[in-house]
């Protein structure tokens, strides 16, 4: 008896021994602070991600998400499912795309799954010149199939009759807050010095082509000093020309220098000249690698290297 008050003494002054409790009980415990840790959201938890960008309207977009051209069915979902667990936070499709309904399944996979909530995403879409004489109803269209309480970013395709019309009935839905953000993609600088006299809202974004071999420099300095932000699209070159731009000499020596791919050197290139990057891919290596860009840095030199390549030579019509 005596034994048993000394031993109730000795653990009241000294506290219990974690090494006492039953190895079982304590794996247990970890395995469930792990649980919560790995349901934890971008708000509750410091995740790798892209580096953001405050835009003319004070919201922040991350400076680098994936494009979902060409992109379908499972392959799309299960792409950008892939996408967000590996940090990228931003999506871009377009109702030409026809993949807008995949793209919400796959938001709200990730946000049902407990990995983001919606606002930790921004998901960008666009009308094509198609549907500028119906807006409303394009734009309804495009909630209704994202299915995501909101869209972040609505641009308009390609200039286009009626494009005027089309984007002052976007600028109503900012207005309601369906819309967060509006803008314009394939606008160089004569389609945007007459475009924004006629609206109200500035837009926030111009996306065009943008490579090592269409450089744009003065579009992309037009534009950027209109406090608008400039985002690539074909980044790592058009269809039927990938190849030659990945294995440019100059590219994959630099690329050598810094023992990454050349596809992360062109991102990396378009990040320091700050143009957003949207590059599109199905495959889970190559989409962790894109992301993989802010741990480098290249040279003075080496911009300029990359600036001489430049061709004037576009990969697309538009």
């Amino acid at each position: 008896m005596e034994k048993v008050i000394l031993a109730i003494i000795l653990v009241i002054l000294t506290g219990c021994n974690i090494n006492n409790i039953p190895k079982e009980e304590v794996q247990n415990k970890n395995e469930t602070e792990n649980e919560v840790v790995n349901m934890k959201t971008d708000s509750e938890r410091k995740l790798d991600l892209a580096p953001t960008i405050t835009l003319n309207n004070g919201i922040d977009m991350p400076v680098l998400g994936i494009g979902t051209y060409s992109l379908h069915d499972d392959t799309c979902i299960n792409s950008i499912y892939t996408a967000i667990q590996n940090g990228y936070r931003k999506i871009d499709t377009a109702y030409m795309y026809g993949n807008e309904e995949e793209v919400g399944k796959a938001v709200k996979k990730a946000i049902n799954d407990g990995i983001i909530k919606r606002e930790d995403i921004f998901v960008a879409t666009k009308l094509y010149p198609n549907q500028y004489d119906n807006p409303k109803e394009a734009i309804e269209e495009a909630l209704k199939k994202l299915d995501i309480e909101y869209i972040d970013l609505m641009l308009l395709h390609h200039p286009g009759t009626n494009d005027e019309k089309a984007y002052k009935a976007m600028e109503e839905y900012v207005a309601s807050g369906k819309i967060k953000s509006l803008g314009l993609s394939n606008y160089y600088i004569e389609e945007i010095d007459n475009f924004l006299p006629k609206v109200s809202i500035k837009p926030v974004l111009v996306q065009n082509e943008i490579h090592p071999y269409y450089q744009e420099r003065d579009v992309v300095k037009h534009i950027q000093d209109l406090d608008i932000v400039v985002e690539g699209w074909y980044p790592l070159g058009g269809r039927g020309h990938q190849t030659e731009l990945l294995n440019d000499e100059t590219l994959v020596k630099i690329a050598n220098n810094h023992n990454r791919s050349v596809a992360q050197v062109i991102l990396r290139w378009d990040y320091q000249n700050d143009v957003i990057v949207i590059p599109g891919s199905s495959n889970p290596d190559h989409i962790k690698e894109n992301i993989s860009i802010f741990d480098f840095e290249l040279t003075e030199e080496e911009m300029k290297q990359i600036e001489v390549l430049n061709r004037d030579e576009k990969h697309d019509w538009y």
